[in-house]
């Protein structure tokens, strides 16, 4: 690795690295955010559009990782879900505030296969299998005594002593980047941002101003 005074060959701090490959250094990056922040390092916001171009945003947690992509589990019916099945962009944001880090990927979605979604759904909590069939996620609830009963239904339908099924509309998606960003805090809003961008199946990265 080329560099002086801590600083790599494109001048940043050494935390980029020389990493020709961005899923290799956000492997290192989420390793430190494991250590470091208090809660959720896995937590990232998730960025779809509707068929209308409408954008919404909301939290998530990262399940999966690997060359393919960034997965996360939800209801298929639930908004995010809609959202993502009319239109399959998506753009993330992670932001690790005890590291002064941040990393946000944009690309396209695809639903994981069979075997990932039952393998990660089958790992699960009791609870949460329960709350998966009982949720109606994102439509209106007249009052909230009606969800807890919903939740006591599922519960003698299926007691925590047998196995509790994958319902059919819950799954994953798999965010397949096509872009992704680093981004490290600097003294007087001077950041440092470091881009990749794959085409052809390769790798480029540019420096961005703050």
């Amino acid at each position: 690795m080329n560099q002086k005074n801590g600083k790599n060959s494109l001048g940043l701090d050494k935390c980029f690295e020389e990493a020709e490959n961005p899923i290799e250094l956000f492997k290192k990056w989420f390793s430190k955010a494991k250590e470091t922040e208090i809660n959720d390092p896995n937590a990232l916001a998730l960025a779809t559009s509707d068929k209308h171009n409408q954008p919404s945003v909301r939290m998530v947690l990262l399940k999966g990782l690997s060359e393919k992509g960034f997965v996360f589990f939800t209801n298929f019916n639930s908004r995010k879900g809609t959202d993502l099945k009319s239109n399959q962009k998506a753009s993330m944001c992670f932001h690790w505030k005890s590291l002064r880090r941040q990393v946000r990927i944009i690309g396209t979605v695809e639903e994981v296969d069979v075997k990932e979604a039952d393998d990660y759904f089958y790992s699960r909590p009791y609870k949460n299998k329960i709350g998966a069939w009982a949720s109606l996620q994102s439509e209106i609830l007249d009052k909230r005594e009606n969800f807890i009963n919903k939740i006591k239904e599922i519960e003698l339908k299926f007691p925590e002593n047998k196995k509790v099924p994958r319902p059919p509309h819950w799954s994953g998606w798999r965010v397949k980047p096509e872009e992704i960003e680093f981004w490290l805090d600097g003294e007087g809003r001077i950041h440092e941002r470091l881009n990749y961008k794959i085409t052809n199946g390769k790798w480029t990265k540019n420096l961005l101003y703050p």
